[in-house]
Order: C-alpha cells, then sequence, then structure tokens
C-alpha cells in the first residue's frame, strides 16, 4: 500500500534537495554533469511520488461516483466527500484540504457566510468524521488514506538565515528589536514555513520573547513592540505542531496574560486569540487554567470593548470545555459579567454558549438562581431566531428547574401568556424539544399538585 505520509515527507527531502542542486547551478559557473544528472533524478523522483500519490487518490473517487452521499458530508467548497473535516471559525464545517487553500490563497473570510473570520484556526470535527466514517462503512465505500495538510513548504538556506538573524537582534537595541519583531510578525503571517522554523529550535520563542521578559518593574513595555510580539505568538500557535511547544515554554502564558491587561486593543484581544488556539490541545486549556488566565479573560470580557469580545468569549468558551475550567470560571465570577452582557444584548451567541456550558457546574446554577436569570431567557426565546440560542435558553432553564423548583412559577406564567415552552416542544431541535418536554410535564406535575392539595 502507497503510504501518502512518507511520500510526503520523502517529497520535502526531495525539494530541499532540489534547492541546493539547483542553487549550485545558477551560482557555481564550474558545476558538473554529475550536479545536473542529480537535478534530473531529483525531480523524475517527485514526478514518481506525484503520480503514484494521484493513483493511491482515484480508486476512492470511483467508488463514491456510484454511491449517493447526505449533502452534509460534502464540503461546501469542493463538494466532494469531507475527508479530515475541520471547522473554521463561524462555527462552519469544510475538508482541511480545501479550507487550507481558501486561507492560503489569502482569504480571511468563511466562503459560506462571508463573514471575517476572527482567527485562522482549524479544529477537527470528530463527529462529523465519525459519522463520515460509519456512513461509508455501511455503504462499503473505501475513502483513502488522509493526506496530511501541512503549512510545510520547505524553506532556502537564505530564508533560514534571516529567521535567525532576526531572532538574534531580538536581543539587541530597542529599535533592531521593533524592526525584527515587526518583520516577524509579516513573515510568521504571510509565509507558514516560518511558523515551523520556530519548532526546530527550543531557543527560538524565547529569543522572539526576550523583549518583553527584559523589561524592568520600574519601566514600561514599548505597546508597538508587545504588540508585534503577540502577534506573532499568535501567529505561531496557528501551526498545529507549535501548540504545545508555545503554550509549555515557561514564560508564554504569564506574558500573554500580562497582555490581557495591558497594552493596545489589538494586543489584548490577539492575546486572548492565542489563549483560545493554544487550548485546541486539552493539556493546554488545563494549563491555561492553572496559570489563572481566566481571571483577565473574565476582566476583559467584562470591559464589553467590542473589537476584543468575539476573541475573548471564544477563549473563554474553548477554555470551559474542561470540567476543572468550568470551576475555576464560576470562582472568578464569569456567571455574572456573562448575564450583564446577555441582557444588553452583546455578544448574545457567544456568551449564551459559554452560560450553557456553565450550567452543569452546581454552583453555577445557584448563582443564576439567585440573579434571576429566568426572565432574561425568557425573553431571549421569544426574541431571537437563532435555533441554537433557543436551545441554549431552553437547557439551562431545564437545569435551572430540576435545582429549584421555585422558579417554575415564571415559566408557568410565561407558558400561559406568551406559549414559549410548547413553541420549542413544536418547533425547536430534538435537543431542545426533549427539555422543553421535561419542564412542561413539571408544570403540570405543580399545577395538578397544588390543586389537589
Amino acid at each position: 500500500m502507497f503510504d501518502t505520509r512518507d511520500a510526503s515527507g520523502r517529497a520535502t527531502e526531495l525539494k530541499r534537495e532540489l534547492q541546493r542542486l539547483v542553487k549550485s547551478i545558477a551560482e557555481d559557473e564550474d558545476y558538473s554533469p554529475e550536479t545536473i544528472n542529480g537535478a534530473r533524478d531529483v525531480l523524475l523522483a517527485l514526478s514518481d511520488i506525484r503520480t503514484r500519490r494521484s493513483s493511491a487518490r482515484s480508486p476512492s473517487l470511483k467508488l463514491l461516483g456510484s454511491v449517493s452521499c447526505p449533502e452534509d458530508f460534502l464540503c461546501p467548497l469542493s463538494k466532494e466527500l469531507m475527508r479530515d473535516p475541520v471547522i473554521i471559525a463561524t462555527g462552519q464545517t469544510y475538508d482541511r484540504v480545501s479550507i487550507h487553500k481558501w486561507m492560503k490563497a489569502g482569504n480571511r473570510t468563511c466562503p459560506m457566510t462571508q463573514q471575517v473570520l476572527s482567527h485562522t484556526t482549524l479544529t477537527p470535527n470528530h463527529l462529523v468524521r465519525e459519522m463520515i466514517s460509519r456512513w461509508c462503512k455501511t455503504q462499503g465505500v473505501e475513502l483513502s488514506e488522509l493526506v496530511p495538510c501541512t503549512d510545510q513548504d520547505g524553506i532556502t538556506e537564505s530564508e533560514r538565515d534571516k529567521f535567525l538573524s532576526l531572532l538574534r537582534k531580538m536581543s539587541s537595541t530597542i529599535s533592531e528589536q521593533k524592526e525584527a519583531a515587526k518583520e516577524l510578525r509579516l513573515l510568521t503571517r504571510k509565509m507558514p514555513s516560518f511558523r515551523g522554523l520556530f519548532g526546530e529550535s527550543p531557543q527560538a520563542i524565547p529569543q522572539l520573547l526576550n523583549p518583553l521578559c527584559a523589561v524592568s518593574p520600574s519601566s514600561s513595555v514599548h505597546l508597538d513592540l508587545q504588540e508585534d510580539v503577540i502577534t506573532t505568538l499568535l501567529n505561531l500557535s496557528i501551526h498545529d505542531n507549535n501548540k504545545k511547544l508555545v503554550a509549555e515554554t515557561p514564560s508564554v502564558i504569564p506574558l500573554l496574560m500580562e497582555a490581557l491587561t495591558s497594552g493596545t486593543i489589538a494586543t489584548r484581544s490577539n492575546a486572548a486569540a492565542t489563549l483560545f488556539t493554544l487550548s485546541a490541545l486539552d493539556s493546554n486549556k488545563e494549563l491555561i487554567g492553572k496559570y489563572g488566565a481566566l481571571r483577565p479573560l473574565i476582566n476583559l470580557l467584562e470591559e464589553g470593548h467590542p473589537h476584543a469580545m468575539r476573541d475573548v468569549a471564544s477563549a473563554i468558551f474553548n477554555l470551559c470545555i474542561s470540567h476543572e475550567n468550568r470551576a475555576r470560571a464560576v470562582r472568578e465570577g464569569a456567571v455574572g459579567v456573562l448575564l450583564s452582557k446577555i441582557e444588553n444584548r452583546s455578544c448574545v451567541d457567544e456568551l449564551l454558549s459559554i452560560l450553557a456550558i456553565l450550567s452543569s457546574h452546581q454552583k453555577a446554577i445557584e448563582e443564576m438562581a439567585e440573579l434571576d436569570v429566568v426572565p432574561c431567557l425568557l425573553s431571549l426565546m421569544r426574541e431571537t431566531p437563532c435555533v441554537r440560542n433557543k436551545e441554549n435558553c431552553i437547557a439551562i432553564l431545564h437545569t435551572i428547574c430540576c435545582s429549584d423548583r421555585t422558579k417554575l412559577k415564571d415559566l408557568r406564567e410565561e407558558e400561559k401568556t406568551h406559549g414559549t415552552i410548547s413553541d420549542i416542544c413544536r418547533m425547536g431541535t430534538s435537543r431542545a424539544k426533549r427539555k422543553a418536554s421535561v419542564i412542561l410535564d413539571r408544570l403540570n406535575g405543580a399545577y395538578n399538585f397544588s390543586h389537589t392539595a
């Protein structure tokens, strides 16, 4: 069987060798015939890998052509069955290869919704992937082995030298630090290969952070330099192979926490986006939580700056997937801040999702009941056309009612006046219908009990 992963690694090695040979031919007037023959052999080897790769993929495409595929399993971009479904910032799912090409072409919007992407992290959609895998088994469809999508396109020696030179400047004068930081920010955004370089040297990230670590308590950080360094960290964290390395570099998370409370709003927003990107790894979620990053994130959320809200909300939501971090968020006052923003109709979609995930924590439910969240959630359910928001509202109400029967009075009045719960039973998602049905049963049970008594 043709191993696409081995072939991909071999192709990268061949490309580097070809670059070396071509450079030798171009720069050395006395190049030997062996050099030309070597370059020709490398080209033939690359051509062979490409041919074998195409042959390995074609059987699966022929098989798929004879089977009607569910529309939800097709990538909105390629219109083909997704082999590696990933979720982008807007919540839409695409095949990794297709959306990677879209972003690499310079696009920073969602192809389906046209929304500007708050970040370019690609999060694996394990649920959809499992569903596709099961469907393929039942249909007898064999997918070709996944070809990993990689940012590493290979770099030249001159680019590597430039990278090392820029890192050395990060320990030089302020003017050189600023110049180097700005260029590293640009290069790590435009050239994915530069992101990979940081993973090759254990000292690369500490060198990048040197200007921020070297600031004494009596002096203040240069805001433009801080912004460029933090944004470079964000660019690095997009590279999947860098996430663990970046998060486990001792000074990274403390500096990100500091950036959340100081600097330009772009710096603070990008610090939040970096924490969100890093928290894609479960081990990083726990590490970030232990450092205490939820407190400055919640503080920034409370400030409510429109340019930072979505990045902050995304970071808090991702971190709170961890049970330990839910408890930390509740202790740090997340519930009150979230309710205040939701009542003001600020970033409702994102913040309601966080509130829903926190509702699995008993202390959070008690706090919601004390803050009288029920009327707010009921009014939201009447107002919002968003199915997901309705589902989150009814899920929270269900948990509150199971915990505190006194809240049934508000729900009974709502049902009598507007029929809101019944509407969810008829037109909600399957999960929302189940929750609404339980609430209605409790309402009817409480009504019958009071009249019998």
